[in-house]
């Protein structure tokens, strides 16, 4: 059975990129399959160019909002990408939704696949990686039904959000500031021009909320980062005997060429202390180093309970790990950047320059404290009262101040 629903799904995406690209592109695309079997660095391109040509931002049509009934009780759709389980960003999106869920509001998903997978495709993972969500999974290609709100999440999406005929407050759930994941050129800036699509945006952390307002003059407001306290949480009597870094090769925004290196200077001066990778696997780092690759959340737990200090970098916003690790009494080391100052606001945090030598003096010094068990202690109550639930409550006082004007 499961071997016919895959082929159903490949015919349906062959038949998707016939109909919407002709037998020119499906062509396309089977020679960028045979350019990567040889090394080529060949990607599907991540928006749609139909999407990108309808959408003229210069030109915004007046958007209808249907009165909010008098119960209150609002309906939202929200535009994404395929959910993955462990992708933080949609994690956090589900996290939102649920709040407002619970508070009685209608969500809905709709999907963008760019890859021409229905959602009935994806839904079965996103229910179970996502167990809380009790909306409706659509896709965004097909059209979307009116609603009070409607959220882009990332910067492609913004694009069918701009351009769909439906009712609905244009919104934009932003997590990261996206241009800054492309060289400058094409993607960065039609990554950028979405900042400009009149939408209001929420965003993870003031940083974000500041830069967008300054940089671009999108309204914003902003939530602060909770954390999941009953899954990462400090195991009392459990030995520490490493460090950790979050090793990402497909977000070039982790730096793991820079940590990578500060591993390697930190383990010749520290050879007993064990190295601990996860994210993805990256082949042996030496004699001490466990490879973990991808983890579950309760896994992770574990390795943080483990480990004297983590290594999670960011060049642009920071990431939910920081604050993961302080739950679970990892000291988190971080490139000193003004996004990760702002953003993460925690005395526990050590920053460093965002050099392999400064990145491993931090971890040195991390490794080297005095009673560690006190630190680990403090440095988890620095974090047991952030709560997820202080920013859907954010997101729900947010609706209610535009969508009743």
């Amino acid at each position: 059975m499961r071997v016919v629903q895959q082929l159903q799904r490949r015919a349906h995406q062959v038949s998707h990129i016939v109909r919407d690209g002709g037998v020119r592109q499906l062509g396309a695309r089977a020679l960028a399959r045979a350019a990567r079997r040889f090394g080529a660095d060949t990607e599907v391109f991540p928006v749609r160019l139909e999407d990108v040509r309808a959408a003229d931002i210069s030109a915004r049509r007046p958007v209808e909002v249907p009165p909010v009934p008098a119960d209150g009780a609002l309906t939202v759709n929200w535009v994404s990408t395929p959910p993955s389980p462990g992708s933080g960003g949609h994690t956090t999106m589900f996290r939102l939704v649920e709040h407002l869920q619970s508070l009685g509001h209608t969500n809905r998903l709709y999907l963008y696949d760019v890859y021409g997978s229905r959602a009935a495709d994806h839904e079965p993972v996103i229910r179970a990686a996502f167990p809380g969500f009790r909306g409706t999974v659509h896709d965004v290609t097909e059209g979307m039904d009116d609603a009070h709100a409607v959220f882009a999440t990332a910067w492609m999406t913004a694009y069918p959000v701009f351009n769909d005929p439906c009712a609905g407050r244009r919104f934009y759930l932003v997590q990261d500031y996206e241009p800054w994941f492309f060289p400058v050129g094409g993607l960065s800036a039609l990554a950028e021009n979405t900042y400009r699509m009149g939408f209001h945006g929420f965003t993870a952390g003031r940083y974000l909320a500041d830069k967008l307002r300054t940089d671009v003059g999108m309204p914003a407001d902003s939530f602060e980062f909770g954390c999941d306290a009953d899954r990462y949480h400090l195991r009392e009597g459990v030995a520490r005997d490493g460090v950790v870094f979050y090793a990402r090769r497909l977000a070039p925004r982790r730096a793991i060429e820079i940590g990578l290196l500060a591993l390697e200077i930190f383990a010749e001066r520290h050879p007993d202390v064990r190295i601990h990778t996860y994210g993805e696997k990256i082949g042996s780092l030496g004699p001490n180093h466990v490879d973990h690759g991808l983890v579950s959340p309760d896994a992770l737990n574990d390795i943080y309970n483990r480990c004297y200090a983590g290594l999670t970098l960011s060049m642009t916003n920071v990431s939910l790990v920081p604050h993961e690790m302080l739950a679970a009494g990892c000291v988190p080391v971080v490139n000193d950047a003004a996004h990760n100052r702002v953003v993460l606001d925690n005395d526990h945090v050590r920053y460093a320059p965002a050099t392999p030598h400064d990145l491993a003096r931090a971890l040195s010094e991390v490794v080297s404290l005095p009673d560690f068990a006190t630190v680990a202690r403090t440095a988890s109550s620095s974090v047991s009262s952030r709560s997820w639930d202080a920013a859907g409550h954010d997101l729900d006082k947010l609706l209610r101040r535009e969508l009743l004007v």
